[in-house]
């Protein structure tokens, strides 16, 4: 069964663009990133699969519930982390999070400690006092303290230092290993290579591709740095050239032959080819699209 299944979904605010005819499969026990730029449709689509927002057409499904007809069965066995979370100010850290068990109608006592010792997140501060780290400490404790059969995080690192981020998925893969599915929205695509097994991107509110990260990863493309010349003379399949210092780099996706008859034509002082990681190939998809009309809107 999959845990995540999506037809032709699709949602408009009036006339601006959330997400169109989007088709998205996530096999139960992956761990999964959701990738795309700010403004992508990622935020958009996890509120249609939460039950926050209706969709405008098409259907979503989890673990083979209808999101829409069936919500409360389905928010039993998620645990959601927004890219923001709102607390009430006044409230101890404590208190929101046997708050948010309590609505759960669960006894989370045992979990949320484990949790919170490992995040170090002290629970006696009320939130109106808490750095945006600590707000996020708190929110991933309150999204996992159940121990949830999927995890839906949208942009969850931010705000997190990096010894916190390497604990955060610390804990997420061993949930992962214990059978829980994650779904990672996200903009940074090192952490997405770093920890996902699939992953889809999308773009202007369109699903562009999804597939696992090795073959996402799997092109022709080349990252080259030169030294020894100032400017490169014109040759097809390059992109993304970028001076710094004495050194010009750029990504080559023509064939192996052409870049090495290319560079033995050239005064060079230095060469050295490598694999791009997966944040340059995708690149590409990054790019604004010919043509579209700027008036479709943005992610809300």
């Amino acid at each position: 069964m999959n845990a995540i299944q999506t037809s032709s979904l699709t949602k408009y605010y009036g006339k601006s663009r959330g997400v169109i005819d989007l088709g998205l499969s996530v096999e139960e026990g992956d761990f999964f990133g959701f990738i795309g730029p700010n403004g992508a449709g990622k935020s958009t689509t996890i509120r249609m699969l939460l039950g926050l927002i209706f969709p405008t057409g098409g259907r979503a499904e989890i673990f083979g519930r209808d999101v829409t007809r069936q919500k409360e069965e389905i928010l039993s066995q998620v645990g959601y982390m927004p890219s923001e979370a709102a607390f009430y100010p006044s409230m101890k850290v404590k208190e929101v999070i046997r708050l948010s068990a309590r609505l759960r109608k669960a006894d989370c006592r045992h979990e949320a400690n484990r949790l919170c010792e490992r995040l170090g997140l002290d629970t006696e501060k009320r939130v109106s006092e808490l750095s945006l780290g600590n707000r996020k400490k708190a929110s991933i404790v309150c999204a996992l303290q159940h121990k949830p059969k999927l995890c839906i995080l949208d942009e969850p690192t931010s705000g997190l230092d990096p010894l916190m981020q390497r604990e955060f998925f610390s804990i997420l893969e061993e949930r992962n290993r214990e059978g829980a599915t994650v779904f990672l929205s996200s903009h940074v695509l090192s952490e997405v290579q770093r920890h996902c097994r699939h992953a889809a991107v999308i773009r202007e509110g369109r699903l562009l591709v999804s597939d696992s990260i090795e073959k996402l990863g799997n092109t022709n493309a080349k990252r080259v740095t030169v030294r020894g010349v100032d400017a490169l003379p014109a040759l097809e399949h390059i992109k993304d050239v970028k001076k710094t210092g004495d050194a010009i780099r750029f990504l080559y996706s023509g064939k192996p032959d052409g870049l090495l008859r290319f560079l033995s034509g050239l005064p060079l002082s230095d060469v050295n080819i490598t694999e791009p990681d997966l944040e340059e190939v995708f690149l590409h998809y990054y790019a604004p699209l010919p043509g579209l009309n700027d008036a479709e809107g943005r992610e809300r």
